[in-house]
This record gives C-alpha cells, structure tokens and sequence, in this order.
C-alpha cells in the first residue's frame, strides 16, 4: 500500500534531486524521498533510543524519587 503525499521542497534541494535524477542515480522522485526519509528515520531513532536509555541508567545510578 502507498499513499501519496505533497510537501514544500527548497527550490535547491529540488535542483540537486534534478540532478541526480538526470544523471541517472535514481529511478524516480518518489523513490529518492522515500530513501531519504527511511534513512532520516533510522538515524534519529537511535538517536532517540540512545537517548532513552542513557536517561533510564542516570535514573537508575541516582536510585528511586
């Protein structure tokens, strides 16, 4: 299942998509943004897991409030 979606690029970053689009690194649009927005979303849930669990360790280490 897809579900199609509008957002507001800077006219830059629709420039470079162009680019790479032309010189053949990417079959579509839609395929680049949802490459992009896969690895956006994995890199910053790490993050947040990350961040997370050194909050429950300092909890932890300081004992029950």
């Amino acid at each position: 299942m897809k579900t199609a979606i509008q957002a507001e690029l800077p006219e830059e970053l629709l420039a470079d998509a162009r680019a790479f689009f032309e010189q053949g690194w990417i079959g579509d649009f839609n395929e680049l943004l949802a490459e992009a927005l896969r690895r956006y979303l994995e890199s910053h849930s790490r993050r947040l897991a990350e961040s997370f669990i050194r909050e429950d360790v300092a909890w932890g280490l300081r004992g029950r409030e």
